[in-house]
């Protein structure tokens, strides 16, 4: 069982991140996160980041992070509604305006806004 997850978990400041490669939607993302006991990776410092981005990068794949659009566009916040203490937008993001609700991150880790209906790398954190 070691072997088999050897590579797929990172670890950054007492928070374990876990991917093995799966994509899915946001909502699917949510739901297998929470079926395995964790939540949706969301980095609240750079060193959080770039242990998601280790996942990215192996898989050469976007990942939604756990942070959506308030209820006011372009003002994003974490799952729970708390304002964001840490962010690492790519140039010119957000951009949606309203139409691209969810987050993902990309293969040099910075966020870009996106619909919430992509597929997208599953990154739990536990």
């Amino acid at each position: 069982a070691v072997l088999s997850l050897e590579k797929m978990i990172t670890a950054s400041g007492g928070k374990i991140f876990a991917a093995n490669g799966e994509k899915a939607d946001f909502q699917t993302t949510l739901k297998k996160c929470k079926e395995v006991g964790g939540s949706i990776a969301t980095p609240r410092n750079p060193g959080e980041n770039d242990a998601i981005l280790y996942f990215v990068k192996k898989f050469n794949a976007y990942a939604y992070l756990g942070i959506k659009e308030s209820l006011i566009p372009s003002n994003f916040q974490f799952l729970d509604g708390t304002q964001l203490s840490y962010t690492n937008w790519h140039l010119s993001e957000p951009s949606g305006k309203g139409e691209e609700a969810c987050v993902e991150m990309y293969t040099d880790g910075t966020w870009n806004d996106k619909k919430c209906n992509q597929n997208r790398l599953i990154v739990c954190q536990f």
